[in-house]
């Protein structure tokens, strides 16, 4: 699974960005996608979680700020993140897991991770 993140970039605080995650490669279907960030010189995060049914869940931190979604026809994963604080300032990385495999249709024993994008958030 090969995941493509894009959407970064420098934003004044009180901004607006969203983030985007295509999903490609051999499965037939990926049950969790979610988005991580990490900031210099701290651990890397859970920022928000989505599950092919919809459900949701995120850090208590962007709560009522960032919104996740997908389309699971695209496979893809986005991060609307509105009301952009300097303490968001991260790199933000998308993650895939309990993907159901073409070749076996088992679950991958693996997750994957995209590339990270950067997100600034000036004040």
């Amino acid at each position: 699974v090969q995941l493509q993140a894009s959407g970064g970039g420098l934003v004044q605080a009180g901004g607006s960005l969203r983030l985007s995650c295509a999903a490609s490669g051999n499965f037939v279907s990926i049950n969790y996608m979610g988005w991580y960030r990490q900031a210099p010189g701290k651990q890397r995060e859970l920022v928000a979680g989505i599950i092919s049914s919809g459900r949701t869940n995120y850090a208590d931190s962007v709560k009522g700020r960032f919104t996740i979604s997908r389309d699971n026809a695209k496979n893809t994963v986005y991060l609307q993140m509105n009301s952009l604080k300097p303490e968001d300032t991260a790199t933000y990385y998308c993650n895939a897991d309990r993907v159901v495999e073409a070749d076996t249709l088992k679950l991958s024993l693996y997750d994957y991770w995209g590339q990270g994008t950067l997100v600034t958030v000036s004040s």
